[in-house]
């Protein structure tokens, strides 16, 4: 069977293409941005790419074209599929109807945190024994694979509250039907389809509807947007964690690096690993409890987050020159990057960081979070912040109240020009993007690597 993807470049379809190919189809796929490390996965499966979306990439009519929600009506390649007729399905009715039957599903829905927990749980499976498969929004170190098909009962899906696609205006995840959910914060986001957070909590709660009475949903106790999801009827035992839950975390060491784990006040072990900041031990609370649900003991789960090696593009070291580090990572909602920020914060002490952000996501272009950028970082030592054509707000004003250290450029090789005799050594640059960012993370590296830091 031949299936053509569009948009086959994003790390949802990009899953897919794994998947479609792991099953023994004929996978081909276009995409307008091809960058790594996706384009660099699907070349190692031997997948076509091609630039565009043009007509004749569906020329020899593929049994089934998969269409991303990036694209809609007016798209030439999406014209084509409707003007002769091709059977065409979203990515998520794809993965429902060829994967996730029969399987026992644990979804990881949220605003931030998704792909590394969704990885933790794939990866405490494996550790425990078993071969889940499993589609993550990024690339888990422990894998290098960002989707597997296993072939034991467990899938394991970061489950996205965005559209499906033109055609179908439900969010990813009411396509999934988990048995094992959890619900791992809730704040407004995606303003270019939902008007409010009301709006994101309705979609939420059509999640709920779909998880079955023997199922389970894994909560934090203190977030009240979810609690009001709860409030509209749930079917399901809940299993909250973090503080006043009954799984929480008790931090051993202030950076998140060491932490016990207890289970209604009796401690049952202590999580000793590579990753850092609050999120993170937030996200491996939820990880354990879901695990536990399906059947893990915690003991194994705790053992499992000492060899959990987190998720390319979080807080991931891409180098070192000349004594300073610099850091990728996904942030790109200011909750996120403050609590990214901060994490390394707690790392590094008073070390120097360097914030560099790419203000990319059409929410954070519209505008909608600009009152809490500033805030979100604060904790930075200096600022250089991306501003494309597109943002249609005043950036350098909203940062004013990070007075000098701020900076705002319209190209990224003004923030390299400029950073480069600015740098120290020992210092920690931490790139902050959803997208490619003109490679600037490798650029900069050349650039370090080319010039005597100062001391």
């Amino acid at each position: 069977m031949h299936i053509h993807i569009l948009g086959i470049c994003g790390t949802f379809m990009g899953g897919i293409a794994s998947l479609a190919v792991a099953k023994g189809y004929r996978v081909t796929g276009s995409d307008e941005n091809v960058y790594p490390p996706m384009s660099t996965q699907l070349e190692s499966l031997g997948i076509k790419l091609q630039v565009g979306y043009k007509s004749e990439h569906l020329k020899e009519k593929p049994d089934m074209v998969v269409i991303g929600n990036a694209l809609g009506r007016g798209n030439e390649a999406v014209e084509y599929v409707l003007n002769e007729g091709l059977p065409y399905q979203s990515g998520p009715q794809w993965l429902a109807e060829n994967l996730l039957k029969d399987r026992w599903v644990i979804a990881v829905a949220g605003t931030h945190g998704k792909t590394t927990t969704t990885s933790m749980i794939a990866w405490i499976l494996t550790y425990a024994g078993f071969n889940p498969g499993y589609l993550v929004g990024g690339i888990p170190a422990n894998f290098g694979l960002s989707a597997k098909w296993g072939d034991d009962p467990y899938f394991v899906v970061e489950a996205d509250e965005y559209d499906s696609a033109f055609f179908d205006k439900r969010s990813k995840f009411v396509h999934y039907r988990p048995r094992t959910c959890i619900l791992n914060n809730l704040e407004f986001d995606h303003a270019d389809i939902f008007k409010n957070l009301d709006e994101i909590k309705k979609q939420f709660h059509h999640l709920v509807r779909t998880v079955p009475g023997k199922g389970a949903l894994i909560v934090p106790k203190t977030d009240e947007a979810l609690q009001d999801v709860l409030k509209m009827g749930h079917w399901s035992d809940i299993n909250y964690f973090g503080p006043n839950g009954d799984w929480q975390a008790i931090l051993k060491t202030q950076d998140g690096s060491q932490f016990e784990v207890s289970h209604q006040g009796k401690v049952l072990g202590q999580v000793n690993w590579s990753l850092i900041g609050d999120h993170n031990v937030h996200n491996a609370l939820a990880a354990i409890a879901a695990s536990v649900h399906a059947g893990i003991t915690p003991q194994v789960a705790i053992e499992a987050l000492a060899e959990f090696q987190s998720v390319k593009r979080r807080m991931e070291v891409r180098g070192q020159i000349n004594g300073v580090t610099v850091y990728d990572d996904f942030a790109h909602h200011p909750t996120a990057i403050k609590t990214t920020v901060a994490g390394l914060r707690a790392k590094i002490s008073k070390k120097r960081l360097i914030a560099i952000v790419d203000i990319r996501s059409n929410t954070m272009c519209m505008g909608t979070h600009q009152a809490e950028l500033a805030d979100a970082l604060s904790e930075a030592d200096h600022v250089f912040v991306y501003q494309s054509p597109k943002v249609v707000w005043n950036v350098k004003e909203v940062l004013s109240p990070l007075k000098a250290k701020a900076n705002v450029y319209q190209d990224t090789q003004s923030i390299i020009d400029a950073l480069i005799p600015f740098v120290q050594k020992e210092d920690h640059i931490l790139v902050m993007s959803n997208g490619g960012f003109d490679n600037l993370h490798q650029r900069l590296l050349q650039s370090l690597a080319q010039t005597e830091t100062v001391v």
